[in-house]
């Protein structure tokens, strides 16, 4: 009697044990189906104990140890970890700077012009083949065709005039010969002459003045073709100390008179003045 309830004792014992170590089933989401998967957690406890022997009670079967099964559990899917790219530090270069080149100064060399002449006026270097225009001191040589008591041999005076017989004084300074005989020709028109024919021609030409550092300055006659070298020549030469490389030329143009430096092959015209320079050195 008392061995069995010891034995009724023990199997209470083991029932409420084998229920104590039931655990609550937990469900997890398995990612591949979407359906809820039961969890089994393994406990360590120990393994649970036989059963008593048989014949030792009124449990007299042999009971086999339980196998708890865990179920599968699918492993979550590993991220692969990739690195970030490694920062590569920017590379700077140097800056290149020219090496400035040196390029010496280069001097140019002074030319020396030769000695420019003050270009006298246009009218001064007037070629001679230009018609001459008469001036005082001229005297000319005036016929009329038909009348011995008009044709004679006249001399411009002071004022630039001639004065001739019938027609009384006629204007002649900055005249032409053409321009002078047409003049006359008019005037005789005037009841003197009904067709007058005039000539008029230089007989001598006014003369030309040299001054300054010359051997014999003064009033001479005008040659043909002169120029400022030969009127030097005329007056004797140069002076000790004349300049000889221009000379100062003045001339008289109708209403107005021209001053110029010139060089000695300058050619001259009746009525200009020469002066030549003195030297300083």
């Amino acid at each position: 009697m008392r061995e069995a309830r010891f034995l009724v004792a023990l199997a209470s014992a083991l029932a409420l044990a084998a229920c104590a170590r039931q655990q609550a089933t937990t469900y997890v989401i398995d990612p591949a189906t979407g359906q809820p998967v039961p969890v089994v957690m393994q406990q360590p406890y120990a393994q649970p104990q036989a059963a008593p022997a048989a014949g030792r009670g009124l449990f007299n079967s042999r009971q086999s140890a339980p196998v708890y099964v865990s179920p599968p559990v699918q492993q979550p899917a590993v991220m692969q970890y990739s690195p970030p790219p490694q920062y590569a530090p920017p590379q700077y270069a140097a800056p290149q700077y020219a090496q400035p080149q040196y390029a010496p100064p280069q001097y140019a060399q002074p030319r020396y012009a030769a000695p420019q002449y003050a270009a006298p006026n246009a009218y001064a270097y007037a070629p001679m083949d230009q018609p001459y225009t008469l001036d005082s001191g001229d005297r000319l040589r005036i016929v009329v065709f038909g009348q011995d008591g008009i044709s004679n041999a006249y001399i411009v005076d002071a004022g630039g005039n001639v004065n001739l017989p019938l027609i009384g004084v006629v204007p002649a300074r900055g005249y032409t010969t053409q321009q002078l005989s047409q003049a006359i020709a008019e005037r005789l028109k005037q009841g003197y002459v009904r067709e007058p024919h005039v000539s008029v021609e230089v007989e001598t030409y006014r003369p030309f003045f040299i001054l300054g550092e010359v051997t014999n300055p003064g009033q001479y006659p005008y040659v043909a073709n002169m120029t400022a070298e030969t009127a030097v020549a005329i007056a004797g030469g140069f002076a000790p100390r004349a300049s000889k490389g221009s000379v100062k030329l003045s001339r008289n143009a109708p209403g107005q008179q021209f001053n110029a430096e010139v060089p000695l092959a300058t050619p001259l015209r009746p009525g200009d003045t020469i002066i030549v320079k003195e030297r300083w050195f």
